[in-house]
């Protein structure tokens, strides 16, 4: 049975709602009418709780950490503020302290974007990641360099020597250039170093004789610092590293935010966003982002069927 003080509150709440929807909540919250503004408040809390449904549901993007943290967030934070305007979802920017760390967020589903080539192996593969896109830049190679003035100029010379690497996940700077030390004996101490800048600091600073490197990542360090390297290996050509989305983003918000990366280079305030980028890491001033289904990184899952047991 209701109790007697409701049969006063519903008339008026009724009445408050009546009004609401009349659009006269003004003349309703004039004093001396507490019960119906009272009634009044609580209904629109309650109408506006469909519009808080529909917000956007914030994604995280990781990128691998190619750079120091802070260069890769100066680089990626203007392009991830623009695609989330221009898509209409909110996309946040999430870095592991090492390219190692953020590769682990993926794998804990911890997010739903990524640029990486992290996720090629057979295993993970299985988990449902799909490419949408790519980086336009040129081809890029597996590398194993030393300073222009070292005395090294083979392989076989770093037997025993310290190489530096920027992590365990790092499929073109580490497992590529490490597997070809390995397939020709030459047994070296290597040392992770978070990233490539990481590693770069070590061979600048000679406690490593050598770095495993990407091409790209090698020219864009002697652009910025000034240092010249010899390059003692290189690999075939590879593509650069792939947008992917996971499976469980709505094809809806997945549209939405390819779209947006794809028409960055076809729109003034995208160009000039992707350029600055670009000269900021030394990358080419053209350098957009264009579609990919994922064919294109073959020769990334290949290496797994042949690569040392330690590396796939």
């Amino acid at each position: 049975m209701m109790p007697p003080a409701m049969h006063a509150i519903v008339p008026a709440c009724r009445a408050a709602r009546t009004a609401v929807q009349g659009k006269t909540i003004r003349f309703l919250l004039q004093p001396g009418r507490r019960l119906v503004r009272t009634c009044v408040l609580a209904l629109m809390t309650l109408l506006a709780l469909p519009a808080l449904a529909q917000e956007p549901r914030t994604y995280y993007f990781s990128p691998v950490n190619q750079y120091g943290i802070e260069l890769t967030a100066r680089y990626w934070n203007p392009l991830i503020r623009y695609v989330s305007e221009r898509a209409g979802v909110r996309l946040q920017l999430k870095l592991g302290r090492t390219s190692a760390d953020t590769t682990a967020y993926v794998l804990a589903h911890e997010v739903d974007f990524v640029f990486t080539n992290h996720l090629f192996s057979p295993e993970r593969d299985r988990l449902g990641w799909k490419t949408f896109g790519r980086r336009s830049t040129p081809p890029i190679h597996s590398q194993i360099v030393v300073l222009a003035d070292s005395p090294v100029r083979t392989l076989e010379q770093l037997s025993g020597q310290t190489v530096a690497f920027p992590g365990p996940e790092a499929l073109v700077a580490y497992k590529f250039s490490y597997a070809e030390l390995v397939h020709r004996s030459v047994p070296v101490q290597v040392v992770f170093s978070g990233n490539m800048d990481g590693a770069f600091a070590q061979l600048s600073s000679g406690r490593a004789q050598a770095v495993g490197a990407n091409s790209q990542l090698t020219e864009g360090w002697t652009r910025r610092e000034g240092k010249a390297l010899r390059v003692l290996w290189q690999s075939q050509p590879l593509h650069d590293l792939a947008l992917m989305v996971s499976k469980h983003v709505p094809p809806a918000d997945l549209r939405a935010v390819e779209r947006a990366f794809l028409d960055m280079a076809r729109d003034p305030e995208g160009r000039r966003l992707l350029a600055s980028a670009a000269e900021l890491v030394k990358l080419p001033p053209d350098t957009a982002f264009v579609a990919s289904d994922g064919s294109e990184y073959g020769t990334y899952r290949s290496f797994y069927q042949n690569a040392p047991a330690s590396l796939r």
